[in-house]
């Protein structure tokens, strides 16, 4: 049984690069961890444009797509949310978690949540963190980064938010996409403390 009895909040907007979803999902559920995981509208696009897949918009089709999609068919707890459900428990405050990741981010999601704005389950739940001041961390998958995104990057940062673009490292010697990527979602969950991912550190110069 998994000792991670509060549980972490996965949104995925509708930025491309879902492998970075599909894999903090796999190492999240392979930890044991409750993941409550919650997909933007947009979402459903990205996934036809990128993979020619198309996800299930039924809330048990879904959980069984993305752990099919995460290789994790049993380990784990997976409650799947629909988009525009803003009466999910994860839009309370009251609903206590470990926090929140937002993976990949879009600069839309960015945009919304820098004014304070909720227009879907996604967003209300990460604004819910941002208030109740528990992590929340994102990772945009954009570039360049227009002043406008910058600005509204900075007001998150501001108000405590962690921001983890998705720019892996090469000093750990990367062979495959999935190493690369592994990268980026390990500096992702260090910000909630989370060490689910073997990846070779750095140690220093001698």
């Amino acid at each position: 049984m998994s000792n991670n009895t509060k549980p972490l909040i996965l949104g995925v907007s509708g930025a491309s690069g879902l492998i970075y979803a599909v894999r903090t999902l796999k190492f999240l559920l392979e930890a044991e961890y409750t993941i409550e995981l919650v997909a933007s509208k947009s979402t459903y696009m990205v996934w036809q444009a990128e993979q020619d897949i198309r996800m299930p918009s039924d809330l048990d089709g879904q959980e069984q797509f993305w752990r099919e999609e995460a290789g994790v068919p049993l380990a784990g707890k997976l409650n799947c949310h629909g988009w525009s459900n803003v009466g999910a428990n994860i839009a309370s405050g009251s609903f206590r978690t470990l926090g929140m990741i937002v993976i990949p981010c879009s600069m839309s999601t960015v945009a919304k949540l820098a004014g304070g704005l909720s227009s879907d389950l996604l967003e209300r739940a990460a604004d819910v963190q941002i208030k109740e001041g528990r992590k929340l961390v994102l990772v945009p998958r954009e570039t360049p980064f227009s002043l406008i995104h910058l600005r509204n990057l900075t007001t998150l940062a501001e108000a405590g938010v962690r921001i983890v673009p998705a720019i892996p490292a090469w000093y750990h010697h990367p062979q495959t996409v999935e190493d690369l990527v592994d990268f980026v979602i390990a500096r992702t969950l260090d910000q909630l403390d989370i060490d689910c991912i073997p990846i070779q550190r750095w140690e220093g110069t001698r």
